[in-house]
């Protein structure tokens, strides 16, 4: 006879402890169907209800669960992605209105919504002004090796620099050369 294990679950308290799992506590299951349905519809509200996961236990999970947090974050950001493509779509293309005349005709003409056009543009404005400010490849390597060159400049006209002080005769040594002691007088015997 196999007995059957009791499914335990973990009780976040003052201090952590087991207890048997009821049929309306969390489990992984309702945890994926949760964040499906949120990831799809962008509604907590129908995801709790469609997961049967009691709004307090959600809201618990995710203050004190970091992975499930994350989850949560993700799903939302993918069910703004969906609406926000959508919301392009129908911007682009309008959507099917039927008009009705006076003579009891019909007919199919697509409307275009301003206000969704000018709200798409607001939230996208900095996006593109960025993208425009960004160099294209081949401006980034040329301003590199212009860098580059300029760098080697100031590294040769740095070492004529120190070639010309060591030629002339009678030229104090500075502070930091090799020649000079701790009090800026010059070693004796270099």
């Amino acid at each position: 006879m196999a007995r059957k294990r009791k499914e335990l679950t973990l009780v976040a308290a003052a201090r952590p402890q087991l207890k048997k799992r009821a049929k309306r506590d969390w489990s992984k299951a309702k945890a994926a169907r949760f964040l499906s349905v949120l990831a799809e519809t962008c509604n907590v509200s129908e995801a709790l209800r469609q997961s049967g996961v009691p709004l307090t236990v959600a809201y618990r999970r995710r203050k004190m669960d970091a992975g499930f947090r994350a989850a949560w974050a993700e799903a939302l950001g993918l069910a703004y992605t969906r609406l926000e493509m959508m919301l392009l779509e129908r911007a682009f293309n309008g959507t099917e209105k039927v008009v009705r005349r006076k003579d009891g005709s019909e007919e199919k003409m697509r409307d275009y919504s301003n206000q969704l056009g000018l709200t798409l543009l607001k939230m996208h404005r900095d996006t593109v002004i960025e993208a425009d400010d960004q160099l294209p490849p081949d401006d980034i390597a040329e301003i590199r090796a212009r860098i580059v060159r300029k760098l080697q400049r100031l590294k040769k006209r740095d070492e004529e620099q120190e070639a010309g002080r060591a030629e002339r005769p009678g030229a104090a040594p500075r502070a930091g050369d090799p020649e000079v002691g701790e009090r800026g007088a010059a070693t004796p015997g270099h």
